[in-house]
């Protein structure tokens, strides 16, 4: 393997890590910290339905999964680019939701993880396995 494709390689593998890790995390968070506590990290889960914050940490928990599971069990490694592309597509109707709520200093954090996981999803959609 061409030094090039090695670099990519584990750049692709070491974004992916981070992002679940990250989506892991948001969705633990959402299922186990009472909802006062969790407020105070994230207003807007104090403002909407426990149903729906558990929701949210549902889709977190499958966009983690998504983007490590089809890579540890070596089956459908096409699906983890659909999984990155589900969370450009998370992440895009959170800066939504943020934006419709006046909170457009939030986004940020939204935006950096969409654009790698629009990265992760390029490169394991148009590049053959190693």
């Amino acid at each position: 393997m061409e030094k090039k494709t090695k670099v990519l390689e584990l750049s692709l593998t070491v974004i992916q890590i981070l992002l679940a890790i990250t989506l892991l995390w948001a969705a633990g968070m959402k299922w186990v910290k009472p909802l006062n506590e969790l407020a105070a990290m994230w207003p807007w889960t104090g403002e909407l339905s426990p149903v729906w914050v558990k929701l949210t940490g549902l889709v977190d928990l499958s966009g983690g999964l998504g983007l490590i599971l089809p890579g540890l069990l070596r089956m459908k490694p096409q699906l983890t680019a659909l999984a990155a592309l589900g969370v450009v597509a998370l992440m895009s109707s959170a800066v939504i939701f943020h934006l419709s709520r006046g909170e457009g200093s939030s986004i940020g954090f939204n935006i950096v993880v969409a654009l790698l996981a629009l990265f992760v999803a390029w490169g394991r959609r148009f590049r053959k396995p190693v």
